[in-house]
């Protein structure tokens, strides 16, 4: 009786691992692609922002040391690789308020730090969780949303994703 259920616990065990085996690795596009989850406004003018992403070559990202090149901190496009353009409606229309760090005003640009895929496939899903300090504008306008991009290190620019329009706080 033992020895009929140790056979029938390893022929198991070898047909759920040969199903395992079968299962094909997951396969994205090499430039990041995003999905909103969600806005969470927390105390005050505070938010918890939550994006889904993928990407197939696994270069989300980036370290703190990366200040080299493009990834330079002054004057270079991309030593922040998470980008939130800012909108306001404003007399039934969306209009894109750009900020100026120059002026005293902070882009709400953030820098992900850098996801290391294990295994032989490297491609990459998963959620990132941006805690936002201010996540709006003073204005005479209520209602703002957002426009979101992501760039890997290699450079790719995920697509363009806007957040549901929100009341400022």
């Amino acid at each position: 009786m033992k020895f009929n259920r140790s056979i029938y616990l390893l022929f198991s065990l070898f047909f759920i691992g040969t199903l395992w085996s079968c299962l094909e690795p997951a396969e994205f596009p090499p430039e990041p692609v995003i999905a909103f989850e969600s806005l969470t406004p927390k105390t005050g003018d505070a938010a918890d922002l939550i994006i889904a992403f993928t990407d197939g070559d696994g270069d989300v990202g980036l370290d703190q040391e990366d200040t080299l090149d493009v990834f330079c901190p002054v004057g270079c496009e991309f030593y922040y690789n998470l980008f939130l353009e800012y909108y306001e409606l404003q007399n039934g229309e969306w209009v894109h308020i750009p900020l100026d760090p120059d002026q005293g005003q902070i882009p709400f640009y953030y820098r992900v730090p850098r996801v290391t895929p294990s295994g032989q496939n490297k491609a990459l899903n998963g959620e990132i969780k941006v805690d936002m300090p201010v996540y709006s504008l003073i204005s005479e306008f209520d209602t703002a949303r957002f426009e979101v991009k992501l760039v890997d290190r290699a450079l790719n620019i995920s697509n363009t994703i806007t957040t549901p329009a929100f009341l400022k706080p």
